[in-house]
């Protein structure tokens, strides 16, 4: 039997309307990642208006491993290595170090290496189209949510840009280029050694227990 031209018609429209989601962009880009790495530009806005804008690179590895890496206008790195996260400040000459808890599980970048994460740790609803890009907003379940929302934007490439308000109501904007999907990276992206002289902050000895992203 046939079907009508235009029940035909109908159903690929719905179906060419179902790829072109943001959620169907995020599973398409992400199926598969194992690393990733990008450069990126932070816009963060404070509630007055006043701004700053930083650049560097940055670089996941699945399950929980994390490389935020700012050159411009200073320099400042933060490494999640899976038990520990450091934070070096290099004008500061000082390192603050602290055990990797749940607010990294609940980082909406997180969803980059494992998808799961997404309806586990977040409501996501459709947000239209903005800028040529499809929004998808993220709102965390959890009970002290460090951002009220988050927005991620998808082009035809890829995650091109995410947007957030934090509990402060500070405004973030980060734009993303050149991403790499599933390079080798360098051994030491994830370690990170306090360098002799300089002042650490917390307590830098191995955790006892490595705790899972999962419940």
């Amino acid at each position: 039997m046939r079907l009508p031209i235009f029940f035909c018609l109908t159903l690929f429209s719905l179906v060419a309307h179902a790829a072109d989601t943001a959620r169907a962009k995020l599973d398409a880009f992400a199926k598969g990642i194992n690393a990733i790495s990008a450069d990126f530009e932070q816009q963060v806005h404070d509630p007055n208006g006043a701004g700053k804008v930083s650049h560097g690179t940055l670089a996941l590895k699945a399950p929980r491993q994390f490389r935020w890496d700012v050159s411009k206008p200073y320099q400042q790195l933060i490494v999640a290595d899976g038990e520990k996260v450091w934070i070096y400040d290099p004008d500061l000459e000082q390192v603050s170090v602290r055990a990797q808890g749940t607010e990294e599980a609940h980082s909406p970048l997180t969803v980059l290496t494992d998808l799961s994460q997404l309806d586990h740790d977040f409501t996501a609803s459709e947000h239209g189209q903005e800028d040529g890009l499809s929004w998808l907003r993220l709102k965390s379940k959890d009970k002290e949510p460090q951002f009220a929302y988050c927005d991620l934007g998808f082009d035809a490439q890829g995650l091109a840009r995410m947007r957030f308000e934090d509990a402060l109501g500070n405004e973030t904007e980060i734009l993303f280029a050149n991403w790499q999907r599933n390079q080798k990276l360098a051994a030491d992206a994830f370690k990170f050694t306090p360098p002799k002289g300089v002042d650490v902050v917390g307590d830098p000895t191995p955790a006892a227990e490595v705790h899972p992203v999962k419940d």
